[in-house]
């Protein structure tokens, strides 16, 4: 039986009176699962919650088979977390290999461990020969490759990604693909959210379709690309299947409106 990683019920997540999530009920295991929904539905809060950065409005939020309801409880999960922000904050001056690096030990990762971990996720990124190089010194892709191994070093069982192939060209978005499918073959559950629906179909077990403060659809990108009305705006199944979806929602709250 597959390990579950992430177990959300009732999730209610906002700011303010805003309610961006409501009443959501989620698990994540191992695999990849690609998570799609317009721009302010919640995706980066959703994430922000699983990674314990804020903690939930309502409901429970349970990691690794520990209800979060203590910073004991949180800090025991982060260091099981890879977590990518869509916008995330280093020391300019800091090398690669010192960025990955202070990310590990941030992990708690142990210091005879960290050195070799560095290594690894700068190589899993192609950033071998960048390794020195100042982070203030990079291409906005080679930042989001340095995001990416920040992520990743220690080898954590989850990795939370938010929208990790801006900036990056075709082929380094082949690479992480790759990258992602390897992690699954190890175990690992990758939660990535994303504006690129042909990433979804090509690396994901699994896709999400968020809006409206809820899952809107949950299965398997095949099944994603079978609903899709033809008339549906798109240039693939899978597009239009994503528009499909997102049409309905809408439909629903105008008749709930009129």
């Amino acid at each position: 039986m597959s390990p579950t990683f992430v177990r959300l019920e009732g999730l209610s997540q906002g700011y303010g009176r805003r309610r961006v999530i409501d009443g959501l009920n989620l698990t994540i295991g191992p695999g990849v699962t690609g998570l799609l929904g317009p721009n302010g539905v919640g995706k980066t809060t959703l994430l922000r919650t699983l990674s314990t950065v804020t903690p939930p409005k309502a409901g429970s939020l349970e990691l690794f088979g520990e209800e979060i309801r203590t910073e004991a409880a949180a800090r025991r999960a982060r260091r099981k977390i890879g977590y990518l922000p869509q916008d995330f904050g280093y020391y300019p001056n800091f090398s690669v290999a010192d960025f990955v690096y202070y990310c590990a030990w941030l992990r708690e990762i142990p210091d005879k461990q960290a050195g070799e971990a560095t290594d690894r996720a700068i190589a899993s990124v192609a950033l071998g020969d960048r390794a020195r190089e100042k982070m203030k010194s990079l291409s906005g892709g080679m930042l989001r490759r340095a995001g990416i191994a920040a992520a990743i070093v220690g080898a954590p069982p989850l990795v939370l990604l938010d929208e990790p192939t801006v900036g990056l060209d075709p082929e380094q978005r082949l690479d992480f693909r790759e990258l992602i499918r390897s992690l699954a073959r190890e175990g690992v559950g990758v939660l990535l959210s994303t504006h690129l629906v042909e990433d979804v179909g090509a690396a994901c077990d699994k896709v999400l379709v968020l809006h409206g403060g809820q899952i809107r659809y949950q299965g398997t990108p095949k099944k994603l690309a079978e609903i899709a009305v033809e008339s549906a705006p798109g240039d693939s199944p899978l597009e239009r299947g994503y528009m499909t979806v997102l049409a309905s929602v809408r439909d629903a709250q105008k008749a709930a409106v009129s």
